[in-house]
């Protein structure tokens, strides 16, 4: 299937806006160029309250932002992690992403302001994002939540942050988790899959871009095959939490994505597999103007709800 047409309308506005590729810009400067995606997002939805915290991290503190769709005592929680390749990406920019998903799961949504690169290279960003969630857990009065209703989210990096939280939660003996939404996310720096080949140039996530977030990232190539870098080449998925896995027909990702939830699956892990036609890389966070995206979140919120109800299957 073709590019859907609200996605290559997308492209051709980052097109019109000109200047050179992500990857020969300095970090500050990328930065600054992504926040103009912004307006593409989903609409601001209001919420019963929004609070920066700070929880202990393994270097410093980590800010954690707090997104309370009710004031009942004691909700369920969803740790979200941005997207950005470990490089761009912040609270910022995924707040309207947050705030649907709270009013959207019932939950509460907890934004982790983790450790970017190259400041901070690998394993910051998965240190600091088990360290969060387990702080939530442990400490789950303080968020007026309940630790038996955790789920861990994230779109892009911070889907790898997702499965990786997940891996890292099985490895240490918790916190438990009930579920995680993985948002098309990188799984194998070493992928050379077909959806690599053909969607790596025009379609927003460009193979330079992301061999510039991987130099960044993980500039030890032993690292790349770390399963806490690359989840898939983690020795056994036995044990984890039910997944939903997005994958977008026009990515790169895509094809790792889905080889993730194939071996998901054959862990025995409860799997909801779903492909996007038509749609590329940041769809999910382009709901302003892609009808795709609001679609993928409608559905992620329901998987999330239907996990917190126990009602999942494979």
């Amino acid at each position: 299937m073709a590019i859907h047409p609200q996605c290559r309308a997308f492209l051709d506005i980052l097109a019109g806006a000109g200047g050179p590729p992500l990857e020969q810009l300095p970090v500050a400067e990328a930065r600054a160029a992504t926040q103009g995606m912004l307006a593409l997002g989903h609409p601001h939805e209001s919420v019963a309250s929004v609070e920066d915290r700070t929880v202990p991290g393994p270097a410093h503190p980590i800010t954690v932002r707090v997104y309370r769709p009710a004031l009942d005592a004691r909700l369920p929680a969803l740790m979200f992690f941005h997207g950005g390749g470990f490089v761009l990406g912040d609270l910022e920019s995924h707040d309207r992403e947050c705030r649907a998903l709270a009013n959207a799961t019932g939950a509460a949504v907890i934004a982790v302001d983790y450790r970017r690169a190259p400041e901070h290279p690998f394993p910051a960003a998965p240190d600091d994002a088990y360290a969060a969630t387990k702080y939530v857990a442990e400490h789950a009065g303080e968020f007026g939540i309940d630790p038996g209703q955790l789920v861990v989210a994230g779109d892009s990096a911070g889907g790898t942050l997702a499965a990786v939280v997940a891996l890292m939660s099985v490895d240490r003996g918790g916190p438990a988790l009930k579920f995680q939404l993985l948002v098309y996310p990188l799984v194998d720096y070493t992928d050379e899959s077909p959806s690599m080949a053909e969607y790596g140039a025009d379609h927003f996530l460009t193979r330079g871009v992301m061999d510039w977030f991987a130099d960044l990232y993980v500039p030890r190539a032993d690292d790349r095959r770390h399963p806490y870098a690359s989840p898939l080449f983690a020795e056994s998925l036995r044990g984890l939490p039910p997944a939903f896995v997005i994958t977008a027909e026009c990515d790169p990702l895509r094809d790792q994505g889905e080889a993730y939830a194939r071996r998901l699956q054959a862990a025995g892990v409860p799997v909801q597999l779903k492909r996007y036609d038509g749609m590329i890389h940041p769809f999910f966070s382009l709901g302003g103007m892609v009808d795709g995206g609001r679609q993928a979140l409608s559905d992620a919120a329901n998987a999330v709800r239907q996990a917190l109800r126990g009602a999942v299957t494979a």
